[in-house]
Formats: C-alpha cells, sequence, structure tokens
C-alpha cells in the first residue's frame, strides 16, 4: 500500500472498553507537525471502531488496525507495531508515555535497532530528521535528542504536546497482515478489571491539575484541594509528603517518583516545591503556587505566585469561582 510522503507512525493506546486513550488527539497532533500520521489501532478482534473513529477524527491520513490476542500480554501489540513499521517505513514512530506504551517502544527499538527516546516534551524536525526534547535532571534542563541512523522511537508525555489536527478529508482505513513472532510471551489467569468511576478527569493527561502538599495538614483538610479541583474541573494531585502523610493515595502523587503531568494549569497548594516535585510538574503551561513561605521554591517555576495562608486564600478563589458560574 502507498502512504503520503514523510509518514509517521503512531500507536493508538485502547482502553479495555475499545476506545481511543486521551493521548491519542494530542499524538496524532505532534506526528502532523512532523509529516503525514499513520495510525495503529491494534485490540482484540470487533472491540476498537470506537478508537478507529477517533484516530480519524483526530487527524490520522491512513488507519491501520491489527487483532491482537487478548490472553496474551505485549508481545502480540509488539508483533503489529513492527509489522506497521515495516509496511509504512515511517520517519519516526510516537508512542504514549503509558505503562504498555513504554514497554512496547523498548521492544520495538531492541527488535529494529532503532534509537529510543522516552518521556519527550516536544517533537519538531530539522534538516537530519526528528528530533525529541526532554526536560531532564529534575526539570532543570531542556535537551534534544535525535539519532544518527534510522527512524527513532518516541514515548511523549501526556499533556505535554498540545498540537491538534484536523480530520483528513480522504483518510482510510485499512487491515494490517500480522505475522506472529512466536517470542515467548506471558500469559495467565484471567485478571478482573477493576475501574474507579470518578467524575475528574485522569491526572496523567488532565488539562487542570491542583495539587496539595504537606501545608493542609492533614486528610480532612485536603478536601480543600479536591473542592477547588471540582471547582475548575480538574484533577486531583499531591506531593510526595501528602501523600507519605496519608492525606491521599499514591495514585495521585506529581513528580519524580510518582506520575509526570503537563496540563495547561497546575495550581500548588502548600506545597515547597522540592525539585523531585517539580520534575513531574515543571513543564505545565502555567503554574499557580499559594504558599505562606516566600522562600519556597516553588515560586522559582511559578508563572503566578500568592505568598498568604491557604486556609484564607483558597475559600475565596472557590466563593469567586462559584460566583462566576452563577
Amino acid at each position: 500500500m502507498a502512504y503520503p510522503e514523510k509518514p509517521i507512525l503512531v500507536l493508538v493506546d485502547v482502553t479495555p472498553s475499545g476506545a481511543a486513550a486521551p493521548s491519542t488527539a494530542a499524538l496524532i497532533g505532534a506526528a502532523s507537525s512532523l509529516g503525514a500520521p499513520i495510525a495503529l489501532v491494534a485490540a482484540p478482534a470487533g472491540t476498537a471502531q470506537a478508537a478507529v473513529d477517533a484516530a480519524v477524527a483526530a487527524g490520522a491520513r491512513v488507519v491501520l488496525t491489527a487483532d491482537v490476542d487478548p490472553g496474551t500480554l505485549t508481545v502480540p501489540l509488539v508483533d503489529a507495531v513492527q509489522a506497521a513499521y515495516r509496511d509504512v517505513r515511517p520517519d519516526a514512530v510516537l508512542v504514549s508515555n503509558s505503562i504498555s506504551g513504554r514497554d512496547v517502544a523498548g521492544r520495538l527499538a531492541v527488535r529494529e535497532h532503532l534509537a529510543l527516546s522516552v518521556d519527550a516534551v516536544g517533537v519538531s524536525r530539522d534538516d537530519e530528521g526528528v528530533l525529541a526534547h526532554h526536560s531532564v535532571y529534575g526539570g532543570a534542563f531542556l535537551t534534544d535528542s535525535a539519532p544518527t541512523f534510522g527512524a527513532p522511537v518516541i514515548t511523549v508525555r501526556q499533556g505535554a504536546v498540545d498540537t491538534r489536527a484536523e480530520a483528513a478529508p480522504d483518510a482510510r482505513v485499512q487491515a494490517l497482515a500480522v505475522e506472529p513472532s512466536g517470542a515467548a510471551a506471558a500469559t495467565g489467569a484471567p485478571i478482573q478489571a477493576v475501574e474507579a468511576v470518578s467524575s475528574r478527569p485522569e491526572l496523567r493527561g488532565a488539562k487542570v491539575v491542583v495539587s496539595g502538599g504537606r501545608g493542609l495538614g492533614s486528610k480532612e483538610k485536603f478536601v480543600l484541594v479536591e473542592e477547588l479541583a471540582d471547582e475548575l474541573g480538574g484533577a486531583v494531585g499531591a506531593s510526595r509528603a501528602a501523600v507519605d502523610a496519608g492525606y491521599i493515595p499514591y495514585a495521585h502523587q506529581v513528580g519524580q517518583t510518582g506520575v509526570s503531568v503537563s496540563p495547561q494549569l497546575y495550581i500548588a497548594l502548600g506545597i515547597s516545591g522540592a525539585i523531585q516535585h517539580r520534575a513531574g510538574m515543571q513543564t505545565a503551561k502555567t503554574i499557580v503556587a499559594i504558599n505562606k513561605d516566600p522562600e519556597s521554591p516553588i515560586f522559582d517555576v511559578a508563572d503566578f505566585g500568592i505568598v498568604g495562608d491557604l486556609f484564607t486564600v483558597v475559600p475565596q478563589v472557590i466563593e469567586a469561582l462559584r460566583a462566576r458560574k452563577n
């Protein structure tokens, strides 16, 4: 099959329900800034039509589909990506920096002897090829990486890229023939998926994140963070100190040993801003910090800062937001 010039292969993360993950639009948008987005949707047979439709709507020029075995971990998905890579011969492969995405990207890079760039916060193209941009050493430096040969395999941090592409009027959907590699694959007893139902967006890809730290003082007072997040339609995050103190479960931790986020708006309440925390949120587009200590490191990276008692400031912010809605 003929593909457009400068093809960029994008692996679409598919949820257990068959929908495309929220990272899809940004990945395809990033690919569109480099060339022609070619999306791959690999999922159990008959389950991924919604993901295919989402990929087309997000701007994919071609959507390749492949059936994978739902009872086998990773290997069938890697086989599909490898088949797509060999068929498309793209200038780069973009994958979400999710748990499964990192696994697939690493395996593909080894199989095809390609360079692997992990946790990119942006991508671009120069005269020599595709580059990945990274925030490293706790967010202290921005660096670029590029392969000396071949196409790079790049995992992109969710929320870091806000480029969006328009749906292509001539987009086509094509089934991909995949030859099983026969590589050893993990299988086991059926796993029962447990989904947490929440009206809040997922932390990793949220456009707005409100995080609380040690300054909240207790689990009961941490509710203030949740109230502000709900008023803004955002996700709830936390510093490691807040997690260790039991204010909120570990899954909400933002930082070097937690989740890395790149929202449009990040609000830090009672967070001092240790380098480990800043490493997970410093690429946010706008950072607002509220802390009573004017020497807190969080103010070094904040776009807007309020030096004051968060228990006085935040209720006023919530009241003002509610008044605007009414």
